[in-house]
């Protein structure tokens, strides 16, 4: 089992680092690094190949996270067990795993150790560990599209859904404890949910690392923001 770990998480790796965007990119004829904010992610992609390149890019920057994450918990026998009562160590190696792709999407191997934001690979990562990071998942895409639509800043939609998820990992971490054998004191769902709440605060906080430069435009009232689609009438 230790292994099959190890190649999990090696692998994890290798896969998120596969950079579409600049895929994406050079299939287009441009090198996306040298354009519109010169970032690999779908939201440069999208600006500057158009919004079907872009979505193309985010479901293959999703998916590179959220496969290996089924892979492993596939093979390990950790997937679609209640968190609660499944071994501790089961569950840090599981998110080891996650940890290794969102890395490789911000730290690709093929692009000198840099790479994107990881808002799409941290959503396909955390989707794909059913059950206990699912429901948090789901919720942060809708804390996204909420945000977005009321102030129309994707890095602030990002940022704010990426600060939501730790939140809704607690709430989630304390039903499925009310659902386990025996009485769960509140200590020890903390132990034994650390893994999933460690991993959702790191994916948070390297998240809004990776957008401190978009904060930087923010206090300066540069950052762009999405422009609203003409009503026929001013057609």
């Amino acid at each position: 089992m230790g292994w099959t770990w190890f190649f999990c998480i090696f692998g994890a790796y290798l896969v998120g680092s596969i950079p579409f965007g600049v895929v994406i990119g050079r299939f287009k004829g441009i090198d996306i690094r040298e354009h519109g904010s010169r970032n690999i992610g779908a939201t440069n992609v999208g600006r500057v190949l158009g919004r079907r390149w872009g979505l193309l890019c985010f479901a293959l920057d999703m998916g590179k996270g959220a496969i290996p994450v089924v892979v492993a918990g596939l093979l390990t026998d950790t997937i679609g067990r209640n968190p609660v009562d499944t071994p501790t160590a089961s569950l840090w190696l599981w998110l080891l795993v996650a940890i290794a792709a969102f890395c490789g999407h911000m730290y690709s191997m093929f692009l000198n150790f840099s790479g994107g934001k990881g808002v799409a690979t941290a959503f396909g990562v955390l989707l794909a560990m059913w059950p206990i990071l699912t429901i948090p998942a789901l919720v942060g895409l809708c804390v996204w599209v909420a945000t977005l639509l009321t102030i129309r800043i994707i890095s602030v939609s990002s940022m704010v859904a990426a600060v939501s998820i730790p939140i809704v990992t607690l709430i989630v971490l304390q039903w499925f404890g009310s659902r386990a054998g025996g009485d769960v004191t509140t200590g020890e769902l903390l132990m034994r949910g650390s893994a999933p709440l460690a991993i959702t605060i790191a994916i948070a906080m390297l998240i809004l690392w990776r957008h401190r430069a978009n904060i930087r435009r923010l206090l300066n009232g540069e950052e762009p923001t999405i422009r609203r689609a003409p009503s026929k009438s001013a057609e």
